[in-house]
């Protein structure tokens, strides 16, 4: 595949079926090695996104293959990695870790707190034997506090971190927004952010160091502009009552007549009067400004839409300053013409997933290996990291 050129179509993989041919890589992280002891859900994601970025990443698995049960080979979050499988709570398995941490720049891990030092590769264990090594650890809740043994998932950290309660309408409960706000924004990009901050340090003074990446505090900073927003009196402690939360009219969501949905952004005023006019709201429309009218103007706004169906709203507004589009499903976004003609996904090896972002002019990012499946690349790892106890037969070292 051509690097940084996926997308419908002219992203499918051509390599023939079994193919060992896997490209250069290439992107901004290329030479950066990464060591990921296997978890799941933020970590593998921010090891994948080093990954496409270039970074040669070796995924630690556990004996015993994926603990959610999902097909190895559709699992995206490991696409661009090469695997080896070491049982740490085996006698050898920590040193064969350190071995691989010696030639490492980066190590993720998301175990529960003190879990990697009692398996002999927490921090200290890994300084003493690359003290560049820049240490990510990925929790929920954080190294310390109350609640850091604690278990726990992405719908709990985002709840105690003032964030889920600012989601959905005003009489009903919170919305899910997936997994996709605490695990992966307000975790796997604050890793990712973390680890590559610390490694310029690293690489400017020697000194590797800990980075301490907890959903809560990433989901909380994710709410700085609110939080001036609260101080300014310009937020409401409560949903669907301010600008930005589907209280207002004109930042919202409406039902078309087929049941699809239609999301309307028209905040500045001349998109407000483009989305007006091509909405057909007649002239004694309640003002925008009239705080007291919202409800009366929502409905208004409501009753036009449920005129239409979605497929003949997106004709009306595509293309134009109204900031009004379709809400549409998985498949309906990788088909979307705007995201096709950039090529925000790609269908590789029968798998249509989003493809590398961000995108670099000098140093594109690409999809060079598929999901890796556990244990598969350990001969050339060994190899290519010069790791011989790693490969398969070597004798096992017992634990230092």
């Amino acid at each position: 595949m051509a690097e940084g050129r996926t997308g419908s179509r002219a992203g499918e993989r051509t390599d023939p079926p079994g193919t060992d041919a896997v490209p250069a890589a290439g992107g901004p992280l290329a030479g950066v090695r990464v060591v990921e002891l296997a978890g799941i859900g933020p970590a593998p994601f921010a090891a994948m996104l080093l990954a496409d970025l270039g970074a040669d990443v070796v995924r630690v698995d556990r004996p015993g293959g994926p603990r959610l049960g999902v097909d190895p080979d559709h699992d995206v979050t490991n696409r661009n990695k090469r695997s080896v499988v070491v049982d740490l709570k085996d006698a050898g398995g920590a040193a064969l870790v350190l071995d691989l941490v010696e030639r490492a720049d980066i190590l993720l891990e998301a175990y529960r707190p003190g879990v990697a030092e009692r398996l002999g590769v927490g921090p200290a264990d890994c300084h003493a034997r690359n003290p560049r090594l820049v240490y990510g650890r990925m929790t929920g809740w954080g190294q310390d506090g109350p609640l850091a043994p604690a278990a726990g998932h992405d719908i709990g950290y985002i709840a105690t971190a003032g964030t889920l309660g600012m989601i959905g309408p005003a009489g009903g409960p919170p919305a899910v927004p997936a997994n996709l706000l605490g695990d992966y924004a307000g975790g796997s990009l604050y890793l990712v952010t973390g680890v590559l901050a610390a490694l310029h340090h690293a690489r400017a003074t020697g000194a590797g160091q800990v980075v301490d990446a907890a959903i809560v505090d990433g989901v909380a900073h994710l709410g700085a502009m609110i939080w001036g927003m609260l101080a300014a009196g310009a937020w409401q402690d409560r949903r669907a009552a301010n600008l930005l939360d589907g209280g207002c009219p004109y930042y919202a969501v409406y039902a078309t007549s087929d049941g699809g949905w239609m999301t309307v952004g028209a905040l500045e005023p001349a998109f407000y009067a483009e989305f007006a006019r091509l909405l057909g709201l007649p002239d004694d429309a309640p003002d925008r400004g009239d705080l007291a009218r919202w409800d009366e103007l929502r409905s208004l706004i409501a009753e036009r839409f449920a005129t239409r169906t979605r497929k003949e709203w997106t004709e009306v507004f595509e293309g134009s300053d109204a900031c009004v589009a379709p809400v549409l499903s998985l498949y309906e976004a990788a088909e979307h013409p705007h995201l096709a003609a950039r090529a925000t996904f790609t269908t590789t090896g029968g798998i249509t997933q989003p493809a590398p972002a961000p995108r670099f002019s000098a140093t594109p990012a690409s999809l060079r290996r598929p999901p890796a499946r556990p244990g598969a690349h350990t001969a050339e790892v060994a190899r290519d990291w010069d790791v011989p106890a790693l490969a398969p037969g070597a004798g096992r070292r017992p634990r230092p």
